[in-house]
Parts: structure tokens; sequence; C-alpha cells
């Protein structure tokens, strides 16, 4: 493992494998780096996948003080000390924390695959991250973590991805979602980066909303529906989630 020094000075720790064009992994919330162990095999033979735990995740730093901007920056060193220009991917809250590092540092592509955006009525009605600390300070981390799981999968049954480390980022996910209530997509982005966007078929509606908005507002954008996946594609149908990655990173 390497790591870098972050604006802020935390250290964030990555994972690198693979050859070829580097790809730069942004995880979501709860497992980290780890969830990539489904895709990452199918895409080392064409990229080199550097692969980034955020911010108070496995080996990585973490400060009291926090906001997606500090996420952006720790994006946005590991992106900055890769030789040669990267393609940066990002799923659900790291798809939203990938964006932002996009806007500020030079990537070469950016695929986002269902970023945790929330528009419209969504976001106006958001009361996730009050919701889950009520349930915390009520000594129900299970439930508060099967709450937020089932909003951010879609999934109805979620009792098979409340492990031991999923409930231990049950503080993390709160701030995760009062970054995701309080944020607001500029009704236009200059952003000129060729950018894939990824929405499931059976994704939870205000993810498959914000994606649809996305486009709209980005000036060179693809959208492209994946068939018969969910929120998880990325553990369900990695063959399928890399072999669409790979074909826009060679293009």
């Amino acid at each position: 493992m390497q790591t870098v020094t972050s604006v802020d000075g935390t250290e964030i720790t990555y994972r690198e494998a693979g050859t070829g064009p580097p790809l730069v992994l942004v995880h979501g919330g709860g497992l980290g780096e780890s969830l990539w162990t489904h895709l990452r095999p199918q895409l080392v033979t064409d990229t080199t996948v550097v692969a980034p735990y955020r911010r108070g995740h496995g080996p990585s730093g973490d400060t009291a003080a926090y906001s997606l901007g500090r996420e952006s920056d720790d994006i946005s060193a590991v992106v900055e000390t890769i030789d040669g220009a990267a393609t940066l991917f990002g799923h659900s809250f790291g798809g939203l924390c990938a964006l932002e590092a996009a806007r500020t540092t030079p990537v070469e592509r950016l695929v986002l695959y269902e970023p945790a955006l929330l528009v419209g009525n969504h976001r106006d009605d958001a009361t996730l991250a009050a919701e889950m600390e009520t349930l915390l300070e009520a000594g129900e981390r299970r439930r508060a973590m099967a709450l937020y799981l089932r909003k951010a999968t879609g999934l109805e049954r979620v009792d098979h991805l409340l492990t031991p480390e999923m409930l231990d980022h049950a503080e993390i996910a709160v701030r995760q979602n009062r970054a995701i209530e309080r944020y607001r997509l500029d009704d236009t982005l200059d952003l000129s980066v060729p950018t894939l966007l990824l929405l499931s078929e059976d994704g939870p509606a205000h993810l498959r909303d914000g994606v649809r908005t996305l486009h709209e507002r980005l000036p060179n954008s693809r959208l492209v529906e994946l068939e018969g996946m969910g929120h998880q594609g990325i553990v369900t149908d990695p063959e399928r989630v890399a072999a669409t990655i790979t074909a826009f990173v060679e293009k």
C-alpha cells in the first residue's frame, strides 16, 4: 500500500495493481476499498487500478472537521501523484466525491455509477441523516444502518450487508448523508471532461433522477443504462460493469 498527504495533512492510503492507463476507483460508504474485490480482477489486465481508502476508512486517516471539499481534496491528492492522465471512477457517494474532484483536478475521463446526488423533491424531503442520528442516540445502531442501506441501495432486505465493519461506519454514514443533503447541483457545470454516467435499471429512484439531471447539465456526457442491474452492480455483475468502463477508457 502507498500513501499520499491531502491538503489538510490527512494521510490517504491507496492500493495500486495492474498494467495500462491509470484508473482511480473511489468507493462509496461502508465497506471502503474492499468494495472492489469483485470488480478489480476484471480491470487489472487492461488498466492500472488505483484504489484509495477514503478518509475514515481502513488505514487512511481522518479529522474531526469534515466536508465534501475535504473528500474532494483527498481524491485530487491521489490523482496528482499518479504518472499519466487518469480516468476517475466513482460509485454512489464516491461518485459525488469524484465529480467534485474532477471540477478542480485534470483527469482524462470521468465515470460515475449512480453518484449520490439528490435533486428536486428528493433533496427537499431528505431527512436520512437526522433519522439515523436519532436511532444512534437511542442505541439502535443496527436499525440505523439498515435504514441507510435500504435508502442507498434500493434493496428491501439488507441483513446480509449488516456486517460488523458496516455497523462500525454508522457515524461516517451520517456525515456523508448530511453532506449529500446539503449539496446543490449547479444549473450549469463547467466540466468538459468526457463523462460516462452509469444508471442501473433497478437502482433507487432518487439516484436515477439525480443521474438524469446531471446528464442534462454536463456538456460532454454519455448516459448508459445497465439493464437488469441494481445499485450494487459492481458486486453482482462486475464483468459487465468492467467491460463498460474499459470500453470507455480505451476510446
